[in-house]
């Protein structure tokens, strides 16, 4: 993990994930979430279910988080992502497979 950014004003992002142990597991979950009718209510629903990490018991609620507290390849993920857009794809950290759902940015003010 990294250290929190300093500056004035760092990035934020509301996001829910959810954490699987490989990959197999990751694509069939992704699939699930994509194929659904309500992919939200889907993706929290799978997040309590399969989730690997804590936050599973929140169905993946992460709450809000500060632009550094979380591993780089998971914030990029987060800073590219359209919030509330159904997830495309899933990325690996060395936590493992990570499945995003970014309900809201607040992008840094100059």
């Amino acid at each position: 993990m990294r250290r929190m950014d300093k500056r004035n004003n760092p990035r934020k992002a509301h996001v829910r994930h959810i954490l699987l142990a490989n990959k197999p597991e990751a694509k069939d979950i992704l699939q699930q979430i994509q194929d659904s009718k309500k992919p939200l209510k889907e993706f929290k629903k799978l997040a309590k279910k399969f989730s690997n990490c804590a936050s599973g018991s929140k169905k993946g609620d992460l709450g809000e988080f500060v632009e550094g507290q979380m591993v780089q390849d998971f914030e990029n993920a987060v800073w590219q992502a359209e919030p509330e857009s159904i997830p495309t794809k899933f990325i690996k950290t060395q936590f493992g497979f990570h499945i995003i759902w970014v309900h809201s940015k607040t992008e840094q003010n100059e």
